[in-house]
């Protein structure tokens, strides 16, 4: 849509309503005492003319509440007063809310970026910054913002993967590791998809991210499963790390001579205590290792 056929809204100035409410009661009391007086006719009918049409004008705008004010279909503008207001009583004064609105989204199950399903919800803080682009470009802005809505968060969990892997290189985003940098991407892109109906992002936090049903099972014996190779490859690199320390302090005290052979010995026996997730029962070698 061109920016030039966009309707923007329009501010509209509207009077003081206390002032137009003493005005219509004034002139109606006038117009009965003119009755009872017996007075000319042409002042009661003026005076009550003009006390109806200013007590008709009147409107209640709350705090954050607007009014848009059309006249026979033709948009006039918003007033954005408090109180107690008063227009031109033929306007159509439609009151729209300008305060804050939260939009809990439902869970949604969508693939992310490697395809496997994935469940994930969130909750949208948003305002209609733009009255008339509320009201007159789209047909339903509480609708559209929630569709729209649905569509930013499908489309943003397809841009991640769930959680890191091998097939990741260092240091991407994942849904479940960058959960800043996703929620700010998503706050962009509401942004952008509520733009044309004159609604602005205020705050998108997800409330759910899990791992679909039919897959978390397997998911979960994989990251149980990343996590004892983990464990174990720090294990297996101290167990090194101890095993040469001993050698080297064994030589510099020349505690005893090793050759190659028994060097390896010790190292696999070494290895075998240090690296084991039980416990170790010693053997004592009576004999000699050549024998």
């Amino acid at each position: 849509m061109s920016s030039d056929h966009t309707r923007r809204e329009t501010a509209f100035t509207s009077t003081n309503g206390y002032l137009a409410a003493a005005g219509g009661v004034g002139l109606l009391a006038l117009a009965g005492l003119t009755l009872r007086g017996g007075m000319h006719p042409l002042v009661f009918v003026l005076a009550t003319i003009v006390g109806v049409v200013c007590l008709a004008g009147l409107y209640m705008l709350q705090p954050n509440q607007t009014a848009v004010l059309t006249l026979f279909g033709k948009y006039i503008g918003t007033d954005r007063g408090e109180g107690l207001r008063w227009a031109f009583p033929f306007y159509v004064k439609r009151r729209l809310s300008v305060r804050a609105r939260n939009l809990n989204m439902p869970t949604l199950k969508v693939n992310d970026k490697r395809g496997n399903p994935v469940e994930i919800s969130a909750a949208v803080v948003w305002r209609v910054r733009d009255t008339a682009q509320a009201l007159f470009e789209v047909d339903d802005f509480e609708r559209y913002v929630a569709v729209q809505a649905e569509t930013a968060l499908r489309h943003l969990a397809s841009q991640y993967a769930y959680d890191d892997g091998d097939d990741l290189s260092q240091g991407q985003t994942t849904l479940r590791a960058g959960m800043d940098v996703v929620v700010q991407a998503l706050k962009v892109e509401l942004q952008a998809r509520f733009e044309a109906a004159g609604v602005e992002t205020l705050d998108a936090k997800l409330t759910h991210l899990a791992y679909a049903p039919e897959i978390a099972q397997v998911m979960l014996r994989r990251q149980q499963a990343e996590a004892i190779i983990s464990a174990r490859t720090k294990i297996v690199h101290g167990a090194v790390s101890m095993v040469e320390a001993a050698l080297k302090s064994l030589a510099e005290r020349d505690i005893v001579e090793l050759d190659a052979e028994r060097k390896a010995a010790m190292v696999s026996n070494l290895l075998v205590v240090l690296c084991s997730d039980k416990e170790t029962q010693p053997i004592i070698n009576t004999g000699t290792l050549y024998n």
